[in-house]
């Protein structure tokens, strides 16, 4: 494991940031505009949502950078772009952090399949390294590929993440089959242990997909499958379209009830996902120093 994370979770419970996309939609961001552009278009606004985050008690926070790959940049017309906005993004929030908050940069999904052909591993690790080596140049303390629901994608975005020397964390979605403990592609936690372990990541977690409620049980069987660290950052519930909106309906101190079952469940480093934000942060941060 990488000093950094075993430094970390050696102080206790490492509470990370909220969402990124729901604060920026509050700023008024554009259906079908890329809300990576942002950090270059309006850089002063994404300061404010990593300047809250740290405000709200985050020890680490993640960077505007969630689709700054170059083919999802590229649905954009954004993918030649793909380093500047990486670049911008990493710089915002260690601006942001100070000495106040670590940094882990996002790195997100490729936005196409790699079971329909739509892209190749070989393509995918191109991209990837791409973003990775932007990333570790502008300076970011770790990254965290996250979101990912393929386990091959996400194998090899952490490959060419770990190639930086930075401490790496892989993160998968779980919310697929009867009980939604699996990914869109089928694999349980325990198997994503086994893959992701092999390419020498320093943590395994779960974002987004579900509920804390829905975690409590995934995180379980994370830690009971590995000795690294576990990072949990779960959904402000699942959320309901009305009148053309996404409307999440959980409360900070709903979710914030549950953080106690996480951290008895194993969770290292927790945070929230979609439909949460520095209120979620603030709520999670008392029950830690509580606890």
């Amino acid at each position: 494991m990488h000093p950094l994370i075993e430094s970390l979770i050696q102080g206790g419970i490492v509470v990370t940031d909220g969402s990124w996309g729901t604060q920026l939609q509050k700023k008024g961001i554009k259906r079908g505009e890329c809300p990576d552009s942002w950090n270059l278009k309006h850089p002063d606004w994404v300061a404010e949502v990593a300047r809250g985050y740290v405000d709200a008690g985050s020890q680490v926070i993640l960077t505007n950078t969630f689709q700054s790959n170059r083919l999802s940049l590229a649905r954009f017309d954004l993918g030649d772009q793909a380093v500047e906005i990486t670049t911008r993004g990493v710089e915002i929030s260690k601006k942001a952090a100070g000495d106040k908050a670590y940094v882990f940069a996002s790195i997100g999904p490729c936005g196409r399949m790699l079971l329909t052909q739509e892209t190749t591993e070989d393509e995918l690790q191109a991209v990837f390294e791409e973003q990775a080596n932007a990333i570790a140049k502008a300076g970011a303390d770790g990254i965290i590929v996250e979101t990912m629901i393929d386990i091959v994608e996400a194998k090899i975005a952490a490959t060419a993440a770990k190639q930086t020397g930075l401490p790496v964390i892989a993160s998968m979605v779980f919310d697929a089959g009867e009980n939604k403990d699996t990914t869109l592609m089928g694999n349980t936690p325990e198997q994503a242990v086994e893959e992701l372990t092999q390419v020498g990541v320093d943590g395994i977690g779960a974002n987004c997909g579900q509920g804390i409620e829905g975690y409590i049980p995934i995180c379980k069987r994370l830690r009971q499958a590995t000795d690294l660290a576990v990072w949990i950052k779960p959904n402000a519930g699942l959320p309901e379209v009305e009148d053309e909106k996404t409307i999440f309906y959980t409360t900070a101190q709903g979710f914030a009830k549950y953080v106690p079952e996480l951290i008895q469940a194993g969770a290292n480093f927790v945070g929230a996902c979609c439909g949460s934000d520095q209120g979620f942060v603030k709520e999670i941060r008392r029950i830690v120093d509580e606890a």
